[in-house]
């Protein structure tokens, strides 16, 4: 007979795998297409680096703001 703390883990294990798995999938739905060269915000340059991930319009603290202001 399997441990009830075994099964437990298990589970939390299962859920936590599929928890990551849709927060990738939907980071990958947002970064398609090609990204702008400057910030829509601040109108700075988008680093070179930050622009090869592909879909980004905001420079990185710009894109921090941005991020902190939607979670309230």
């Amino acid at each position: 007979m399997t441990c009830l703390f075994d099964r437990a883990q298990a589970l939390e294990q299962r859920q936590r795998k599929q928890a990551i798995d849709a927060q990738l999938r939907l980071a990958r739905a947002q970064s398609t297409g090609p990204s702008c060269i400057h910030c829509l915000d601040c109108e700075n340059e988008i680093p070179e680096a930050r622009r090869a991930l592909g879909g980004k319009t905001r420079c990185t603290p710009c894109q921090t703001t941005f991020e902190k202001g939607r979670r309230r």
